[in-house]
């Protein structure tokens, strides 16, 4: 088993081998205009799969898929002869579809776009059904003096358990009025 950093390297040398050769050498007309975009070689490097996308219709990417296939051998020996290895990996090519993937991601996003567009001219107008604020809010009870009538006189507002006793025969204390002694 390889180093995969040494997998990795060899990956990039072979995309640009490849890339290379298809521009200056091969002269199929079949072939379009084919871009190499990755290439992942295992990681005992006895196989290379060349990832490509070509520019056009569908029969021009069949076309091209045909050329690649058909050119395999003259692309795997200019590898060999490039690289210098003792075993060349042999060559698969894979349309990459991230190039279609990536339009229509980008036509969703755009139709989303579109709706949160029709969603705010539509809600321009609009008014809350009920308050605008529909979360009950405690009441404060300021400095007031309408607010000292409320409580009674024997009262006292620091400690409401303070002369408080649990039912006990023996008058025993709660746990509030323990824990403030």
């Amino acid at each position: 088993m390889a180093d995969p950093a040494r997998a990795r390297r060899l990956a990039v040398r072979i995309r640009q081998i490849v890339s290379a050769t298809i521009e200056m050498q091969i002269k199929d007309p079949r072939l379009g205009m084919v871009t190499v975009t990755d290439a992942r070689v295992t990681s005992d490097l006895r196989e290379a799969t060349v990832f490509y996308t070509v520019y056009g219709d569908a029969t021009q990417v069949e076309d091209s898929a045909r050329a690649l296939a058909s050119a395999t051998g003259v692309l795997r020996s200019t590898v060999g002869k490039q690289t210098g290895i003792k075993f060349v990996p042999s060559l698969t090519f894979i349309a990459d579809i991230v190039p279609d993937t990536a339009r229509e991601l980008e036509e969703a996003l755009e139709r989303v776009r579109h709706a949160d567009a029709e969603l705010a001219r539509a809600r321009e107008g609009a008014q809350y059904a009920g308050d605008a604020d529909p979360y009950r809010k405690p009441v404060v009870i300021g400095d007031d003096d309408e607010d000292d009538d409320l409580v009674a006189d024997d009262e006292s507002t620091e400690d409401p358990d303070a002369g408080r006793t649990d039912d006990f025969s023996d008058g025993r204390p709660s746990a509030a009025q323990r824990s403030a002694s």
